[in-house]
């Protein structure tokens, strides 16, 4: 028998320090600026909508069973609508899920173990750790470089946190994050070009994660079908958990092209719906409502009012460790900040923060090697919390 259990290891740890500091500290008020989840309540104009539709399912003619596996028409052609018009993408390419982290293991399962795959590094740990559930590597921790099948795109301030790809080796699967977490770097329309024209020489497939899109406020790619030719060699998943503070109501998408085929010409949306009408009976209708009401024009109105208050936040944050003398990276695009702490390791730079300022941060090495060095601010938190954590790394680091 074989019994497999899996967590987030950095997560874990990040949970276990801050509860014996907790125990340690039960009179000091600890601020939590490390793990991405949103803080802010979701615009009434959203939750209206999923109350109406909850109270509907009382009542003989609102009562609703199963919904389709792949999401319900209005929801799906709203999303092309509001996020991929213009760019050849319809309602019949989006499936509408439980959130982009769900689907990315989804995808895993489409592409198997036997695939290659390459990474951002630093990025998203579910990339890595979704893969290594499906066997795609041995044990990474004797060789965080490169190992296994898995392949590390290096992404650091010297090469603006987009990979040389003339130094990395072909793979079938790139997973692509932009903004990226934790770096907040957004990808520019010349780096996306070189990132597609690398997987059509290849015969990769991208996976393009976007989202924290909706945070980009420059004139940089919001969707990879803004690059020509991207709809033969990417597919693209994103989520309202941080456009809307859907975190905890579960919504998200993932947009196959029908152009996107597998080496053989099977299109690789077939195989991907299969899975979902196997493992999946679709998004909870109640929160497909909510996704509907985000993207009427109220709620889009709402939800950018929500992102305006963190980009606020992020500033703040950003101001901070500048006047400090730190090297800062993100913000401008993302809800994160990617502080730079030379020659420090990231664990002992977020022990002294925890310790001497009762805030909670996320080290920089649990996003991949290139993440040594370095800590991740969110800037999801309450508007007091943020100054108040402010104020106490500046008078740590004064």
């Amino acid at each position: 028998m074989v019994i497999l259990i899996c967590f987030s290891p950095q997560m874990l740890k990040i949970a276990r320090r801050k509860a014996a500091h907790l125990l340690k500290y039960p009179d000091v008020q600890v601020i939590s600026l490390g793990i991405g989840d949103t803080t802010e309540p979701i615009p009434e104009v959203i939750t209206s909508a999923m109350i109406k539709r909850s109270y509907a399912l009382s009542t003989m003619e609102g009562y609703s069973g199963y919904g389709p596996e792949q999401g319900e028409k209005p929801l799906r052609a709203a999303i092309a609508s509001a996020f991929y018009k213009d760019l050849g993408i319809d309602e019949g390419d989006i499936f509408v899920s439980d959130g982009a982290k769900c689907d990315i293991s989804r995808l895993q399962v489409v592409f198997g173990s036997d695939v290659t795959m390459a990474v951002q590094d630093p990025s998203y740990p579910a990339y890595v750790d979704s893969s290594v559930i499906m066997g795609q590597t041995g044990d990474f921790q004797k060789n965080l470089e490169k190992y296994g099948k898995i392949e590390y795109m290096r992404c650091s301030p010297e090469n603006g946190f987009f990979p040389d790809l003339s130094t990395v080796g072909r793979t079938d699967i790139i997973f692509f994050c932009s903004p990226n977490n934790p770096t907040g770097a957004a990808a520019t329309r010349e780096q996306l070009t070189q990132l597609v024209k690398f997987a059509k020489d290849n015969g990769s497939i991208i996976v393009y994660d976007s989202a924290y899109a909706i945070y980009i406020l420059d004139d940089n790619p919001r969707s990879i079908f803004e690059i020509p030719g991207a709809k033969e060699v990417a597919i693209e998943t994103s989520s309202f958990s941080k456009y809307a503070g859907f975190t905890g109501v579960r919504l998200g998408w993932t947009v196959i092209p029908k152009q996107l085929l597998f080496s053989d010409g099977f299109p690789v949306a077939r195989d991907f719906n299969r899975i979902v009408c196997t493992c999946f009976n679709g998004a909870s209708t109640i929160s497909q409502a909510g996704g509907l009401a985000c993207l009427s024009p109220e709620g889009l109105g709402a939800m950018r009012e929500v992102i305006g208050f963190y980009k606020e936040n992020t500033e703040i944050i950003m101001d901070t460790f500048t006047s400090l003398g730190f090297n800062v990276y993100g913000g401008k695009n993302a809800p994160y900040v990617w502080v730079h702490f030379p020659s420090r390791s990231s664990w002992d730079v977020f022990s002294e923060i925890l310790e001497k300022t009762h805030v909670v941060t996320t080290p920089g090495s649990g996003f991949g090697p290139g993440g040594e060095g370095f800590i991740r601010v969110s800037a999801f938190g309450h508007r007091g919390n943020v100054l108040e954590a402010c104020k106490r790394f500046k008078q740590l680091y004064k």
